[in-house]
């Protein structure tokens, strides 16, 4: 038997043990136990409405970024839908919405994150998913809807978007469960990824006590320097008419960043993806030139080459040349909300410079920001309500607290670089890897793009990444409830890819940092055939001190 094969025994033994929830938990709640929850008044905000929703019955809009959502929600159990508002200021709005299990609920309450700008109750970011695994799941739309463009000159409603929303969804959610169920939750959780990452890490660090539990993916936790790489890198695409390269240069792009460095950073050598982006030296150079005058999609001109320069150093403060955030993953350039959504005129802008706006006013000019002063306004006002910084998480360690990271390393959105970064300053302020691996762990997953999907196999159960996972070894979600109340650590997900019309299923693990998966012979698409190898610690050049405030 391997080591793996012990790890993973002794968290799917861990997680069986859980199965013996109070018996209370586990009571079935009549439906007009539910439509009175309409009645019932909660301190700074009020209950909308409450609803029975049969098993298979509900329905929602599409998603935006789930196409699959209505094959989900079709399978989900019976509910109460509980509709609320809160409003802790005069000028909030927080829209909230719990779901309670009618029947077999595991004692717990899922807290779950949103994506972007928010605006909306996000569905298929973890509510489905974590109703059918028994949880009693919540989401808010974090005060924004109906356009978080329209909060301009609305600083309340900037704090509860950076971070009071969540904690008041948490608030009300607590509240519904116990009036609902006549017992406090057994545990809280959270789940969310991006913005939800974002909002996860608000949590451990400013309400330590919310949550038992915390699993964030990709975070945009530094909020208004995510916002300054996009909008760097908008600046570069936009430069010129001869700036921005087309579907077909990228594309070429990206096959030349994995002609030179797959395989030599220990994945298999039929990978189309990297393993370990910090081992890939690619130069741009390197591309074929096109012709003066000409272009076509197997070369790139002088003016792409700057372009493309420019993306992979990341933005820079002109006057002082401090780093203000990491630069363009090598292995992400052709992945969704890469360089080709973020060169869009006609969506870009509306959708990712909102924390401008706030600060700068409607008519802030991406063509005019200068990196240096503007940037300083945007910090001094929005940089301590919406960015989540914080390394010292001693408040949600000391109660127990734990904290399981994960980040794509395709990610263009979210480069990989600043997460690494962030858990590297939560283990320095921890004292040590040993110490800060009690509490919080980060996994990289190799070949993942933002969030979910890419070339790798990336799905650990995340947030809309798929349903509900076959094995508990599978499910980052139900790793991160072992530990939380067994003390079981995780050493590993195991990640899966689906057969395709090309492609056999795949399994390979996801390895807690420092390690990465490394390819040991056989066939590719069997975990067995990978160990976890530690690889190195941090990442290139660290954003200067200043911006990580």
């Amino acid at each position: 038997m391997t080591r793996a094969t012990m790890i993973l025994g002794r968290i799917a033994a861990g997680l069986l043990a859980l199965s013996g929830m109070p018996a209370a938990a586990t009571q079935i709640s009549a439906p007009a136990a539910c439509a009175a929850l309409a009645h019932e008044a909660i301190p700074d905000g009020r209950i909308l409405s409450s609803e029975a929703v049969a098993a298979g019955t509900f329905k929602a809009a599409p998603s935006p970024i789930a196409p699959d959502l209505g094959e989900r929600i079709a399978t989900m159990p019976a509910f109460c839908r509980v509709r609320a508002e809160a409003i802790p200021t005069p000028d909030s709005r927080i829209g909230v919405e719990i779901w309670l299990p009618l029947q077999n609920w595991n004692g717990r309450l899922l807290g779950t994150g949103n994506g972007g700008g928010a605006g909306r109750i996000a569905y298929e970011m973890g509510m489905v998913e974590g109703l059918k695994r028994g949880f009693a799941v919540a989401n808010t739309d974090m005060g924004t809807a109906p356009d978080i463009n329209a909060i301009i000159g609305h600083p309340e409603r900037w704090i509860d978007f950076g971070h009071r929303a969540t904690h008041e969804m948490t608030r009300i959610a607590k509240m519904t469960v116990r009036t609902f169920y006549k017992v406090t939750a057994f545990r809280s959780y959270f789940e969310g990824c991006s913005t939800g990452g974002q909002q996860a890490l608000s949590a451990a660090q400013r309400y330590p006590n919310d949550y038992d539990g915390i699993l964030a993916g990709d975070p945009g936790n530094n909020r208004t320097h995510v916002a300054s790489y996009f909008l760097w890198n908008y600046a570069a695409l936009n430069a010129s008419p001869l700036a921005k390269l087309s579907v077909g240069q990228w594309s070429t792009v990206a096959q030349a960043v994995l002609a030179n460095c797959v395989g030599k950073d220990g994945g298999a050598p039929g990978d189309r993806f990297l393993t370990d982006p910090r081992l890939c030296r690619f130069d741009p150079a390197s591309l074929p030139l096109c012709k003066a005058g000409t272009t076509t999609d197997g070369c790139v001109t002088t003016a792409q080459l700057a372009t493309l320069r420019r993306l992979y150093a990341g933005p820079v403060n002109p006057r002082t040349a401090e780093r203000i955030y990491a630069g363009l993953t090598p292995g992400s350039e052709d992945q969704p909300l890469g360089p080709l959504l973020q060169g869009d005129p006609a969506i870009w802008p509306d959708q990712q410079f909102y924390p401008f706006r706030w600060s700068l006013g409607a008519n802030f000019s991406a063509e005019k920001f200068d990196f240096d002063h503007d940037l300083d306004r945007v910090d001094a006002q929005l940089a301590g309500t919406l960015n989540a910084n914080a390394a010292d998480l001693s408040d949600f360690a000391a109660r127990g607290g734990k904290l399981l990271l994960y980040t794509g390393l395709a990610d263009p959105a979210v480069p990989f670089a600043e997460i690494v970064q962030h858990y590297d300053r939560v283990v320095a302020s921890a004292g040590g890897p040993d110490t800060a691996a009690a509490f919080a762990r980060l996994f990289l997953v190799p070949g993942m793009g933002h969030c979910i999907g890419g070339p790798g196999v990336t799905d650990i159960g995340q947030p809309f990444a798929s349903d509900v996972p076959p094995a508990a070894v599978n499910d980052a979600l139900m790793l991160l409830v072992a530990w939380t109340e067994s003390g079981t650590a995780p050493d590993m997900v195991v990640a899966r890819k689906p057969a395709d019309d090309s492609n056999p299923a795949q399994e390979r693990p996801i390895c807690a940092y420092p390690a990465l998966p490394e390819y040991r012979g056989g066939d590719a698409t069997k975990r067995a055939n990978f160990s976890c190898t530690a690889h190195a610690r941090g990442t290139d050049q660290p954003p200067a001190p200043r911006y990580l405030n």
